[in-house]
């Protein structure tokens, strides 16, 4: 098993358990945040491995966090993937070119999601995967 750190930046509760539930029983250690402000200062302080991150939360929105996390020297190299309710291919787009690691639509597919986690993970360096 891994003991990579990812953080879950998400404002709803229930999906927030469901993504922390999914990656402990997959061997990841977990960090989580309600908003994105929250997210980035825990970012930068715990420097995790990947980051998972909803699109649509309260206040600033996750494509702007990410622009902040890649304009930051320590977490410019931090994975993100966006997990997002938005199914609509304009928004797809938007999210693919904003620079985003992965993509996954809820209702969430565990499978891809652990799959799609530890590929982006085998790319980090330094990085295990189970």
């Amino acid at each position: 098993m891994t003991n990579e750190l990812i953080l879950i930046v998400e404002d709803d509760a229930e999906s927030r358990m469901l993504e922390r539930d999914i990656l402990t029983y997959s061997g990841y250690r977990v960090l989580e945040a309600e908003t994105a402000e929250a997210g980035l200062k825990l970012a930068r302080e715990a420097r995790p491995a990947l980051i998972l991150m909803d699109i649509r939360l309260p206040g600033m929105d996750g494509i702007a966090a990410l622009r902040e996390l890649r304009a930051e020297p320590a977490t410019c190299d931090v994975p993100v993937i966006a997990v997002t309710a938005s199914t609509m291919s304009q928004h797809r787009s938007q999210i693919v070119a904003a620079g985003f690691s992965g993509y996954h639509s809820k209702p969430i597919d565990i499978v891809e999601l652990v799959a799609s986690i530890r590929d982006v993970l085998a790319r980090v360096p330094g990085a295990t995967t189970p």
